[in-house]
């Protein structure tokens, strides 16, 4: 994985060198003249990352998954990045609409007049070069700062795990399928650079179903969880088995805190903390100060969202 503090430092020559255009994830090329002033965003990575630029009074329409900051809240929801409603995004007049790159009906929105950004991060490297287009093409400057400050704080939320943590295997379900986020994930990007080993190889792509077998056989240290699925872990075959669910080494995240954790963008680093706070909550370490009050999740996650 690329050093997010290499990218951080490469980032203005980047930036600089497409000059009046940026070049979106579909390789279309799109001019950033005018300064959008309404944009409508269709993926809550895309709309959490024009927010952390300053630009979130732009906005003014997202995808029915958006939901932070609080504000977004309030504006018009048109569909889904899967499902788009285009009569109600033309309807709202937009001088730009950020999209996913597997996002479907973008040409025919182009095909109506409008100008369509693709961009999806997926892990720290992209989401670090998508903050830096973003900030092109909507004018400001703000990119590096925002990048400065998910470092800084990735490396605060490293900092905070348990020595006896440390080089311990985790099993991270995204979905109940079983679907894990394997080492070539953004997640297992996390879990890396918070000393971590995760037990799903990326060779088998980001997010692969797995057998409960294999997990069985594999008996992580630490499994993770949404604390929706979290009480249904030991009546699976023989996971009453595993020494991670006998020694409550379980992170419940509850949803507030897992679309923090599953969204490759500029709260990443805040994602990185929450694991890390639940690391110092099941190894039973003396807690940093704040986290006494957060009270406990169940498995043992801090509760309530990063800061």
């Amino acid at each position: 994985m690329a050093s997010v503090a290499v990218l951080l430092a490469a980032m203005p020559a980047q930036v600089a060198a497409v000059g009046d255009s940026v070049v979106g994830d579909r390789g279309t090329v799109v001019p950033t003249q005018p300064v959008p002033q309404r944009v409508v965003s269709l993926l809550p990575s895309l709309t959490e990352s024009v927010c952390a630029l300053g630009q979130c009074a732009t906005l003014v329409g997202v995808d029915r998954y958006s939901n932070y900051p609080a504000s977004v809240q309030a504006l018009a929801r048109v569909g889904g990045g899967l499902d788009p409603n285009i009569e109600a995004i033309v309807a709202l007049k937009p001088d730009l609409v950020l999209v996913a790159s597997s996002a479907p009906g973008t040409e025919r929105l182009r095909a109506l007049g409008l100008r369509v950004l693709a961009l999806e991060p997926k892990d720290y490297a992209s989401a670090v070069r998508v903050l830096g287009t973003l900030g092109q093409v909507l004018g400001v400057d703000t990119a590096p700062a925002v990048v400065a400050a998910m470092e800084a704080d990735t490396r605060a939320a490293a900092a905070l795990v348990p020595a006896t943590a440390r080089g311990k295997t985790v099993y991270f379900e995204v979905s109940p399928g079983p679907y894990a986020a394997s080492a070539s994930s953004f997640l297992g990007h996390t879990l890396e650079r918070l000393g971590l080993k995760n037990m799903v190889a990326g060779s088998l792509g980001p997010f692969p179903k797995v057998n409960p077998e294999f997990v069985v056989r594999a008996q992580p240290d630490v499994i993770m969880v949404g604390d929706s699925n979290a009480d249904a872990l030991p009546a699976r075959p023989g996971w009453n088995s595993l020494h991670a669910i006998q020694q409550k080494r379980v992170c419940a995240f509850d949803k507030a805190q897992a679309d923090i954790l599953v969204r490759p963008g500029p709260r990443m680093a805040q994602g990185a903390t929450l694991v890390a706070r639940c690391l110092q909550q099941v190894f039973a370490t003396p807690a940093s100060p704040g986290i006494e009050k957060r009270g406990i999740a169940k498995g043992g996650a801090a509760k309530g969202g990063a800061p």
